[in-house]
């Protein structure tokens, strides 16, 4: 195993977590975070669409939103992300529209992903940004977290 591989898995564990700090909000258990170049996590978050009131608070666009902040600057071009459900549509546009250049995700999201199970835009070659994505990183943990929620909470999707 590389050293990257495995800090992929260390990051994922603690994106894990931190997803489940959601029960207390009522929020689907996804936690992000984004890294610069030396490894330092500049940005992390977890789902606050139910404690907010927000659609678009989706753990990957806070995630995103508090590294640029944390940045001074939209261009996330040396960061990674770590979130452990595939992103979403909404999410792959905000990961193309800051520029970072890999996403590491756990669980594949068969009804909303857009980073290679329903949708692919990510590595759209028709789109000036191209993603280099690496799923399934603990995926079996990040999947058990998102079935136990849904089971808990029937009808909610």
């Amino acid at each position: 195993m590389t050293s990257v591989a495995h800090t992929h898995i260390e990051l994922m564990q603690r994106c894990i977590e931190d997803a489940r700090l959601t029960a207390a909000t009522g929020d689907v258990p996804v936690a992000a975070l984004v890294i610069d170049k030396n490894g330092d996590v500049i940005g992390h978050a977890r789902n606050e669409r139910e404690a907010t009131g927000d659609p678009t608070a989706h753990a990957e666009v806070l995630a995103i939103r508090r590294a640029a902040d944390h940045l001074g600057e939209w261009r996330l071009e040396e960061c990674t992300l770590v979130v452990t459900l595939e992103p979403c549509v909404m999410c792959a546009g905000a990961i193309l529209s800051s520029r970072i250049p890999t996403v590491v995700f756990g669980a594949w999201d068969e009804k909303a992903g857009a980073a290679g199970s329903l949708f692919d835009l990510l590595r759209d070659r028709r789109l000036n940004h191209r993603v280099e994505v690496i799923g399934g990183v603990e995926e079996a943990a990040c999947a058990t977290l998102l079935r136990e929620f849904f089971e808990e909470r029937p009808g909610r999707n």
